[in-house]
């Protein structure tokens, strides 16, 4: 885009920044970059270990995803906590460092890539799961390893689209009022242009959110209607609890963290042109940066192992009367035997069934 004056500049105006408050120090970004790349190096630890010991395939197909969620907060936290901490250290002088705007088109663009990769592939996670449970046979046979390939690069290359297309309509992402990070340009946007691609951003993310609330409350419904009539009593189904577990506890964090900047975005691109700039989005993007952060921590927690001792302290509490542990304790052990044992026939999961309570607590 061509430049108007001096004020309009890719940018932005010097004396627009009089009046704004003091922004993290490099320290705080070190230390949430290091947290950061500690979480989900753990988390991507214990999910490598458990792909590579696991033979279920729909937990397999759950598990790529997972790995790749998780490599790709790794890479945001690399990329974007390097780039605010170059930012910082030039004290937010762009025009020392980056005089043809070069590193905040980079910026935005992976601002922009890093955040809708996630909510993409939670919500083809929660789709994966969906097929899985409620329709176990056309998972089985149609959505093989390699559909499920295609299906992760296909969540990546649609938010590097999104990523790369202001830099392919001549609308470059522009530094922010508080001058530590680039996106899209909401001051004042000039054309239909500068509304629309906000926009997209903010409704793709929107759309991936609720795409992942519906099909986790169908997988949900269906484990409980289950559970409830009591299918599949011959079938561990403990893994699906833990994978449902995470999903729940992903979406969960996507909303929180990533709501408020979705729904921001919108608001300030739909504003009237004679309608003051609000104030600047770096609290909501700070909002936002702590998915990257809490993501992880949803699959070191939310494990099966945990999820049983978590289990085990609820039937402690409740006293001996609570049978809900102890179901607990049989599913997991039944679904321990199936992917351990292959030969485990159906006459002996009918014997398992059988097992009495005390035998079962020494097994576990």
């Amino acid at each position: 885009m061509a430049a108007n004056g001096s004020s309009e500049t890719a940018y932005g105006s010097e004396g627009n920044n009089t009046g704004s408050r003091k922004e993290m120090s490099i320290a705080a970004s070190v230390v949430s970059m290091t947290v950061g790349i500690f979480s989900n190096g753990l988390a991507l630890f214990i999910l490598v270990e458990s792909y590579n010991r696991l033979r279920i395939k729909s937990k397999a197909s759950f598990l790529l995803f997972a790995s790749s969620l998780v490599v790709t907060d790794l890479l945001g936290h690399l990329i974007n906590g390097s780039l605010v901490i170059l930012v910082y250290s030039f004290h937010k002088e762009w025009q020392t460092f980056d005089p043809r705007g070069a590193v905040c088109g980079a910026f935005g663009a992976c601002m922009v890539f890093f955040g809708l990769s996630p909510l993409f592939l939670g919500s083809a996670m929660a789709v994966e799961r969906c097929l899985g449970v409620t329709r176990p046979i056309f998972h089985s046979t149609a959505l093989a390893s390699r559909h499920m390939k295609r299906l992760l690069a296909l969540t990546w290359l649609l938010a590097a689209l999104v990523a790369v297309l202001p830099v392919l309509l001549g609308r470059p992402y522009r530094v922010q009022s508080s001058r530590s990070w680039c996106f899209f340009h909401m001051e004042e946007p000039k054309d239909w242009l500068d509304v629309l691609l906000p926009l997209v951003f903010s409704m793709l993310g929107l759309m991936a959110l609720m795409l992942s609330i519906v099909c986790n409350a169908m997988t949900s419904c269906a484990l409980l209607r289950a559970r409830l009539r009591r299918k599949h009593h011959c079938r561990g189904t403990s893994y699906h609890i833990e994978m449902i577990c995470q999903l729940l506890g992903i979406m969960s964090v996507s909303c929180v963290c990533w709501g408020p900047l979705l729904i921001r975005v919108i608001m300030l691109s739909t504003r009237a042109r004679d309608e003051p700039a609000s104030l600047s989005l770096l609290m909501v993007v700070r909002m936002a940066t702590w998915n990257q952060i809490l993501d992880p921590w949803v699959y070191i927690l939310l494990r099966k192992a945990v999820l049983r001792k978590m289990f085990t302290l609820l039937h402690d509490c409740c006293g001996p009367k609570s049978r809900f542990a102890q179901r607990w304790q049989r599913s997991v052990l039944r679904s321990s035997l199936e992917t351990s044992n292959s030969g485990f026939g159906p006459t002996d999961c009918r014997l398992l069934g059988r097992l009495p309570e005390t035998g079962i607590k020494s097994i576990a």
